[in-house]
């Protein structure tokens, strides 16, 4: 990792690109993929699970016997592990449920809106370097907890078999159906439908950038999606306070990803940079993914700044999927973070904590995207519907509003509609 001192803004936007910025060439093998699935379904899956993941499954479903010896294979310590997280991300996440409002806006005007659950939505589990099970935990519980009322899993297959963690995970989630597809052809399944997958409401999930692409191609035209997803990142923030052992171990957590990921390191002055490199290097040593390490270190900078101001104004342009604060006095700096997917407030919030088992969900908008979008939430899973009741007072009430209004816009029908009703 490099070290930049005091960066003037006119070198923010070049600092802040990711790894995996816009490849025209990635976009034109999704679009390829997407195409060979609308056109030919469970064919193009076949072959395109041939191609990339060199098997062709006659069946992409999982068996009830597949999820059950899954079950038998794990061991008792690491299910006890999946049951305790499971429980505090469904007790965050069903605090999160919204109330029907109801309010009266004039006499005899009454609005109300009402959060609906989804029907059917597609979840999506990256599984190619590591089996995320964590991330069938962050996506089938909000869903079951929103009270959707099917949910579609897709996710790589290793030599035919999907990670017994996953399946373990799935089971325990009541994920209703599980399918053994993974990459761009996965989301373009569920969005488009086939033979074997049905076509879903919305696609949740993070992926490697093909992924990312695809939803952002049939999020446009075919399917809604939660956000854009791609390639792990985290930024710590660090003073003389932080412990460099600690930040060292936070930005291993997230460059262990893969090669796309990035880590960024801001800090009060070089010592400290310098001190979080040696620590980097010595705990890098000691790591089964050292490979994934360096490749994502490469592309990865420490950054340092004379004023808190410059730090968090570079933190919000930035806008992190993951932002750590070790700092004096963090949750004073953690009020003026405006741009992030998730936040981990001092020197013992490491963000693994949000990955495996807080209760918060560790689905968040990468590449920037945390400057308009949130991170996977009970939300994600509904919409909400207004329903309105006016008396007849009511819409007398309101008549001379409407067809003033309506007039105004040149519509006639729309204040006919009320003339008709209140007419004497």
């Amino acid at each position: 990792m490099k070290i930049l001192k005091n960066p003037p803004r006119s070198e923010w936007e070049q600092i802040c690109l990711r790894p995996s910025s816009a490849d025209p060439l990635v976009w034109q093998q999704v679009e390829n993929i997407i195409q060979r699935v609308r056109s030919s379904g469970d064919d193009a899956l076949r072959d395109l699970s041939e191609e990339f993941d060199h098997c062709r499954p006659e069946s992409f479903v999982v068996s009830d016997e597949e999820i059950h010896l899954a079950s038998l294979s794990l061991s008792d310590s690491l299910k006890q592990a999946i049951r305790k997280a499971a429980g505090n991300i469904e007790a965050f996440h069903r605090a999160q449920m919204p109330a029907t409002v109801q309010v009266q806006t004039s006499p005899g005007v009454t609005c109300i809106q009402k959060p609906v659950p989804i029907d059917r939505v597609g979840l999506y589990v990256p599984g190619g370097t590591a089996p995320l099970f964590s991330t069938v935990l962050m996506l089938a519980i909000p869903a079951k907890v929103a009270g959707c009322s099917e949910t579609v899993l897709c996710t790589p297959a290793r030599d035919g078999k999907v990670a017994p963690e996953v399946l373990y995970a799935a089971s325990l989630c009541s994920v209703s159906r599980i399918f053994k597809i993974g990459g761009a052809q996965a989301i373009a399944a569920m969005a488009l439908g086939t033979e074997s997958v049905p076509r879903v409401c919305k696609i949740f999930g993070p992926g490697n950038r093909y992924v990312t692409v695809a939803k952002q191609i049939l999020g446009n035209r075919e399917v809604s999606v939660d956000m854009p997803a791609g390639p792990s990142e985290v930024m710590v923030l660090a003073d003389g306070s932080a412990n460099p052992r600690y930040v060292a171990a936070d930005l291993l957590s997230q460059a262990e990803h893969g090669p796309d990921s990035q880590v960024m390191l801001v800090c009060t002055d070089e010592t400290i940079a310098l001190r979080v490199l040696d620590e980097v290097s010595l705990q890098t040593e000691t790591l089964a993914r050292g490979k994934f390490i360096g490749e994502s270190l490469r592309k990865s900078c420490a950054i340092v700044f004379d004023s808190l101001q410059n730090i968090l104004d570079f933190a919000n342009t930035y806008g992190p999927e993951h932002l750590i604060i070790s700092m004096e006095n963090p949750w004073t700096v953690a009020e003026g973070v405006r741009n992030a997917g998730s936040v981990f407030v001092g020197n013992y919030s490491p963000e693994s904590a949000g990955d495996y088992a807080s209760g918060t969900n560790h689905t968040l908008p990468t590449c920037g995207w945390a400057a308009s979008c949130s991170g996977v939430n009970i939300d994600s899973f509904l919409k909400k519907i207004t329903f309105q009741e006016l008396s007849r007072e009511g819409l007398q009430g309101l008549s001379d509003t409407i067809i003033v209004m309506a007039r105004a816009e040149g519509l006639d029908a729309h204040a006919n509609a009320v003339i008709q009703r209140t007419a004497k």
